[in-house]
């Protein structure tokens, strides 16, 4: 505390060099907060779980060249040769995938009135055997009876109403529905007003096609019992993942094989661990890219606050000399340089915290970002004030280990 009354008094001699740097630590800190929430968000969401067997699950699509008039036949001739292949667990076909090229999402309302502002959700249609392949957990209620399937050819034909008669949804959906009871037996309307399905089945986890936690149907999801055919679907097999590689290959040149009297192509191919690496891949590469911006400004700050200091322990050595000469110690002279850094950081931190929301504000006006949390100023701060303490250190030893005798001469 003795030092501080000195230490204001020579800063204020040096008022734009000390500006300088409590500008740039201040820019510093307001940076670094946003990235690492920035950060953190990216990283949040690269790693929410699923709730699905993801190594253990492939997906094949396939695509006829010319429409085929027998597609539920073909289908369920694939679906009964995949069954067969050694290493497979159990296969289902699905409408879409997560993490996969298309999406569909529908309204949902509580209501028969049409006129009822409808719940966006995403929408998946499943046949027999989707819950045990896609390794979902029920929270509630129970998967749907076989007698509640029905083909997409009949639910979808022209001009008639589709009908099915339940549903599954996630828990999101189910808390949207029912904030304060369970959402089992409740009626919501997908289709028309004369076709309500009941909710049967409570998942754990179900998230969109396209995960992002931002819009209202990236979070609400709906399954219906409606078998798909090869044509607007996804094969999806579970197996051992050591087998992955050879069950993919044996899979394809099956249906491939299987193509009796149709032209088919195979659309892709790939385990459900490609499909989310491709799909994180830009936002892994913006966390290395904010990992770089937060490491370069620390540098460039370092680098700043050393250069300072060592202009300065230049500039004091007559100071330093007289100081050591009236008998203070080697750690009274550190001491002083570290509290003169500690005072100058503190000042700094304190304009980026400010600086730091102002950023914030400007982010979730254009980008509909959240809000900054007050927990990353504090890890700001304590980065800043151990990085200048680290920076100031080796001039501030430079300093106190300077001869009194010398530099009162001017030797040093």
């Amino acid at each position: 505390m003795m030092d501080i009354l000195p230490i204001l008094s020579t800063l204020k001699r040096h008022k734009t060099a000390a500006g300088l740097i409590v500008l740039q630590i201040a820019l510093t800190c307001a940076i670094v907060c946003n990235a690492l929430f920035l950060i953190s968000e990216r990283l949040h969401l690269i790693g929410a779980p699923t709730g699905m067997a993801e190594r253990e699950l492939l997906v094949i699509g396939m695509a006829g060249i010319v429409r085929a008039e027998n597609a539920d036949a073909q289908t369920r001739a694939d679906l009964q040769a995949l069954r067969g292949l050694p290493g497979v667990k159990s296969v289902a076909l699905v409408n879409q995938i997560p993490f996969g090229t298309s999406s569909h999402g529908t309204g949902l309302r509580t209501k028969p009135d049409p006129n009822q502002r409808d719940i966006r959700v995403s929408s998946y249609n499943a046949g027999e055997g989707w819950l045990e392949t896609l390794g979902l957990k029920l929270v509630e209620g129970r998967d749907f009876e076989p007698a509640e399937y029905v083909d997409a050819s009949v639910v979808f034909s022209d001009g008639v109403e589709p009908k099915v008669p339940a549903v599954i949804i996630n828990q999101h959906l189910a808390k949207r529905l029912a904030p304060d009871g369970s959402a089992l037996g409740r009626l919501v309307y997908l289709y028309g007003p004369d076709a309500p399905q009941r909710v049967v089945g409570v998942l754990e986890r179900l998230p969109s096609t396209y995960p992002r936690d931002r819009d209202e149907s990236d979070l609400n999801a709906v399954m219906q019992p409606i078998r798909g055919s090869y044509r607007g679907g996804n094969y999806v097999l579970r197996v051992e993942p050591a087998q992955r590689d050879a069950v993919l290959k044996q899979a394809t040149e099956t249906l491939v094989k299987g193509s009796v009297g149709i032209k088919r192509v195979v659309r892709h191919q790939r385990s459900l661990e490609e499909m989310r690496d491709g799909y994180y891949r830009q936002d892994r590469f913006m966390v290395g890219l904010l990992l770089a911006v937060c490491l370069a400004m620390l540098v460039v700050t370092a680098f700043g606050i050393v250069g300072l200091a060592s202009f300065w322990v230049q500039q004091r050595s007559r100071m330093i000399g007289t100081r050591r000469a009236l008998g203070a110690t080697r750690t009274q002279i550190l001491r002083y340089f570290q509290t003169e850094n500690l005072l100058l950081s503190s000042i700094g931190i304190g304009l980026g915290m400010l600086l730091a929301y102002a950023i914030n504000a400007v982010l979730m006006t254009q980008y509909e970002l959240p809000r900054l949390p007050l927990a990353y100023l504090p890890i700001g701060a304590l980065v800043l004030w151990a990085l200048g303490q680290l920076a100031v250190l080796a001039p501030a030893r430079r300093a106190s280990n300077l001869p009194p005798m010398m530099v009162m001469r001017g030797l040093a």
